[in-house]
């Protein structure tokens, strides 16, 4: 037999912890966008798939352990914290990799090139595989 009661409860909380993360989310993408140098908005609305490719590694790197905090955690506020250190570790990735490992990144995103932007976005999913494997303990 159905349970109405439990599916109403759990539904809200599925509602509750799905806007919490899209609301990180999206905070986490206009702070992302605001800390590089570039304007992803401006780059991908003139058609430059190098800017889309980045910004998309760096969404797909931050979401994954978001979705592995919403798996592994008992409350919303220890969720928020998982969430606020993951966005920190992919922004603080962004910043080493651009100014210290390969320096003409942003120059070669914004000109386009894919080889560049691939792989940032690699380095960003790797690094959110990662961030999602340490928070299961």
């Amino acid at each position: 037999m159905f349970d109405w009661f439990g599916f109403q409860q759990g539904a809200i909380a599925f509602l509750i912890a799905f806007a919490m993360a899209g609301v990180f989310t999206l905070a986490f993408k206009l702070i992302y966008q605001w800390v590089t140098p570039y304007h992803e908005h401006t780059l991908i609305r003139e058609g430059n798939t190098a800017a889309a490719i980045a910004l998309g590694g760096a969404l797909i790197g931050y979401v994954l352990p978001l979705a592995s905090a919403l798996s592994h955690t008992v409350s919303l506020m220890e969720f928020a914290a998982w969430a606020l250190l993951a966005g920190v570790i992919q922004i603080l990735v962004f910043v080493t990799i651009s100014r210290l490992a390969f320096r003409n990144l942003v120059v070669r995103i914004e000109a386009g090139e894919i080889a560049a932007a691939v792989y940032l976005a690699a380095i960003s999913i790797c690094v959110g595989l990662l961030n999602a494997a340490c928070m299961t303990a």
